[in-house]
């Protein structure tokens, strides 16, 4: 069977993706997700099933039984029918080579950064660019190949990354970019179909090649020794839906032998790796791993001198299923979080310290300045004095 037009998707940012290709401007032919049986083994963060598209849109919808599409079933199905042009929306896996080449007009998908391919290669580059403080996106719709992210350009939107956005207000933006580039994808298709040509591309990129290395829940823990901007990107690039920024708290009504323990604890693990030079690994490659000055990966290389790994302490939990609460540190989750004050005189408290709370909210000190804890949540309840570290 030919299907013309197919959607690879696995989110509910896909959904949308679908939904406008499908009633706004051309029919969508096929879905191709994963089962729901391949998350068990695959973190996704915003992950949907999309079964129920049938049903709404009457579109068929075949379900891989692994994310980079190598399984029995999905091999079969493959050689059994014959495609047109794929669009990639949500999918965070390399598309393998046999399956590129089962599509006449290419499989295209996205990938952004502040810069133009091949800058910004890698994972998870929307979050990466609002954590290193970028203020803008340039989202590129490219034709894929057996590389990642590589320039192969069919067109470019761009939008804005301001100070009130958070990751889930930039998904927004992302998804209208995507669907204008998309019309414009599907009109040239069109146009190819009639002509018998090729969907046209450019590849003369003058911009050099760096990487966004894979982020892990362990990279959202706070360092309240940061600065307030670079505390709010990181709270803000990886809240809802992904996992959210964390830290541990330290309760001030808590028996002095008790913070004289934790504390020790504490500095002991940043003590063994102050004097280690900068990991091999970059961040994101070590679930065990935290860091405590912000690092932009596609800076200069001089940026990286200085920034030193500061291991998760075990009893405070390295995720939110493996929480520990021994009665000396408890983990806080932290979903939304502003800058507060800069100027209001802070110096009788510590970084991390809580300084008062006002309708529910936290107010933290951080190093040049405070910070406004919106939403968070812990295991205990926090008062001021206590200590997040």
């Amino acid at each position: 069977m030919y299907y013309r037009l197919v959607v690879f998707g696995v989110k509910d940012t896909s959904e949308n993706v679908i939904a406008y290709i499908h009633q706004r401007l051309s029919k969508v032919d096929l879905v191709i997700t994963i089962a729901p049986s391949v998350t068990k083994k695959n973190q996704v963060s915003g992950y949907k099933g999309l079964s129920f598209l049938t049903e709404k849109y009457g579109i068929p919808v075949f379900e891989a039984d692994s994310y980079r599409l190598t399984d029995a079933k999905t091999q079969e199905f493959l050689r059994g029918n014959t495609f047109g042009i794929g669009i990639v929306s949500g999918w965070q896996r390399l598309i393998p080579e046999p399956v590129l080449d089962s599509f006449r007009y290419g499989i295209f998908g996205f990938h952004g950064n502040a810069g133009y391919l091949p800058f910004g290669r890698g994972r998870s580059p929307l979050n990466w660019s609002m954590i290193v403080g970028d203020t803008r996106f340039n989202l590129n719709l490219f034709r894929y190949d057996k590389k990642a992210d590589s320039p192969n350009v069919f067109a470019t939107g761009t939008f804005s990354i301001n100070e009130h956005d958070d990751i889930r207000t930039a998904q927004y933006k992302n998804t209208i970019v995507s669907q204008q580039l998309i019309a414009r994808l599907t009109a040239a298709l069109s146009e190819a179909e009639k002509s018998g040509g090729e969907i046209p591309i450019r590849t003369d990129s003058r911009d050099f090649d760096c990487w966004y290395p894979k982020r892990t829940p362990a990279d959202g823990r706070i360092d309240w020794h940061d600065r307030t901007r670079n505390i709010y990107n990181l709270i803000r690039g990886v809240a809802a839906p992904f996992p959210g920024a964390f830290c541990c708290m330290r309760s001030k009504e808590l028996p002095a032998s008790a913070q004289e323990s934790s504390q020790e604890s504490a500095q002991g693990s940043t003590q063994q790796s102050a004097g280690e030079d900068l990991p091999a690994a970059l961040p994101g490659t070590a679930e065990t791993a935290s860091y405590n000055r912000v690092y932009n990966p596609c800076s200069n290389p001089a940026d990286k001198l200085g920034y030193n790994p500061v291991s998760v302490p075990e009893r405070c939990g390295k995720n939110e299923a493996d929480e520990a609460d021994n009665g000396t540190d408890a983990r806080v989750t932290i979903w939304e979080a502003h800058p507060f004050d800069d100027r209001i005189d802070f110096s009788a408290f510590a970084p991390g310290e809580v300084i008062d709370i006002f309708d529910g909210k936290l107010i933290v000190r951080t190093v040049d300045g405070s910070m406004r804890i919106d939403r968070f949540e812990c295991s205990r309840g926090i008062v001021p004095g206590d200590i997040l570290y």
